[in-house]
């Protein structure tokens, strides 16, 4: 066998197992506990839209992606598709609010329209809102 033949396939077998081992490695990655994991940031509701309205550029690089425990005023809680719960927290905007996300399993009743809550969650960004993804009532 040709000495080029030879280094090409050392190159795809190598390709071939760092593909292999990336896919295990995301396959068995653990999806990390927000509840228990410590916040990036603790802000207000009011405050973090403010944030994404003054400068969303600067307020993206700093939120998204990471752990913010958020405290505010629930407008309203609904059960959308798949049973996925979406709690709305009030900004004091009338055009943006924080979207909140929580596993199907979570119980609507424990929203209620004007009571203050504090949330942890992954912030994603903001489209209009602010959205927070895989989150959880501290209290």
């Amino acid at each position: 066998m040709k000495t080029y033949l030879k280094i090409l396939l050392g190159v795809v077998l190598l390709f071939l197992l760092a593909g292999i081992g990336s896919g295990l490695y995301l396959f068995t990655k653990q999806h990390r506990n927000i509840g228990k994991a410590k916040p990036d940031f603790v802000i207000t509701a009011v405050d973090l839209q403010k944030a994404f309205e003054d400068n969303e550029a600067a307020a993206t690089a700093k939120y998204v992606k990471k752990i913010l425990e958020i405290e505010g005023e629930v407008e309203s809680a609904k059960t959308g598709e798949k049973n996925i719960l979406s709690v709305t927290i009030k900004t004091g905007s009338d055009m943006s609010s924080v979207i909140c996300t929580f596993a199907a399993e979570t119980d609507p009743a424990k929203f209620t329209a004007g009571s203050r809550v504090t949330v942890r969650g992954e912030c994603s960004g903001f489209l209009m809102d602010v959205l927070m993804n895989n989150c959880v009532k501290i209290k």
